[in-house]
């Protein structure tokens, strides 16, 4: 494919933007040379060059020539000065952040593109990602569609106000480390109750929480209705729950979500 002609451009290629390159290219919405990247780290250009096979651009500013979308996926701290940087060289193009704590009003200030955001996570590497978008003045018809298309490619998308995307950030991009944590405590208490093997408790409570998640997503039950085909009065899973209770388990999940969109609030006023 001609140098001028990438479908996708990503400024950052780390650990958020990585996951999604990999998953547009598993679920082949693009072959991996329509596809430049930036990235200074030399390590992460290396990997993205070599094994994932993607185009390396020399600069932002030839990033931004060169791509028809282009990601921006940096820390939020350097999405308005890469944009001020690259300048005109994105005019009449989309530019889509995935960045926390950036509003969408705050990036079309500094730049002529037209500006979506999108927040996702790093389940999108397996075609398994839960994202949200949301668009901003000048996004077109068009703009909205491909964005939608890509990342229900690479899992599921809903459209939100960018208001909502500190929600979003907290339950999906953070999320994924909160339900880590939550496997991480299945298995420790699988081990204490009698297992001998880390590894099998390990991969049991992995594949129970994916079992589980697959079930709500399917089943078109609610999570009350899901429990109840579980407990049995007296039994096993109402003693589970009664000491979740006791511990305030569905609380302080609830308040770790909270807490994390707290936190997109605070960063969006610091990034204007």
């Amino acid at each position: 494919m001609s140098e001028s002609h990438f479908q996708l451009g990503f400024i950052g290629g780390g650990k958020l933007a990585g996951s999604v390159i990999r998953g547009v290219l598993l679920r082949e919405f693009c072959r991996p040379q329509e596809i430049i990247v930036s990235e200074p780290n030399v390590e992460t250009r290396s990997l993205l060059q070599n094994e994932v096979g993607v185009a390396i651009a020399n600069d932002n500013r030839h990033l931004a020539s060169t791509a028809e979308t282009i990601f921006l996926g940096v820390k939020p701290q350097m999405v308005l000065p890469i944009l001020r940087e690259i300048g005109g060289g994105v005019e009449d193009k989309l530019v889509v952040s995935l960045a926390a704590g950036v509003r969408i009003q705050n990036i079309e200030a500094v730049t002529p593109a037209r500006v979506m955001r999108v927040m996702t996570n790093t389940p999108s590497a397996i075609g398994h990602a839960a994202s949200a978008f949301a668009v901003g003045s000048r996004t077109t018809s068009d703009d909205r569609e491909k964005v939608r298309t890509i990342f229900n490619a690479i899992g599921i998308a809903v459209e939100v106000d960018d208001g909502e995307i500190d929600a979003v950030t907290a339950l999906c991009g953070s999320g994924p480390a909160f339900v880590y944590t939550m496997i991480k405590a299945l298995a420790a208490g699988g081990t204490k109750a009698g297992l001998k093997n880390e590894k099998d408790a390990l991969q049991l409570a992995a594949q129970t929480i994916s079992g589980a998640a697959e079930l709500a997503l399917t089943s078109g039950k609610t999570p009350e209705e899901l429990i109840a085909m579980v407990v049995t009065p007296g039994g096993t899973t109402a003693a589970g729950l009664q000491v979740m209770e006791q511990h305030s388990t569905a609380a302080g999940i609830s308040a770790a979500v909270e807490a994390a969109a707290a936190r997109g609030r605070e960063m969006a006023k610091e990034n204007r």
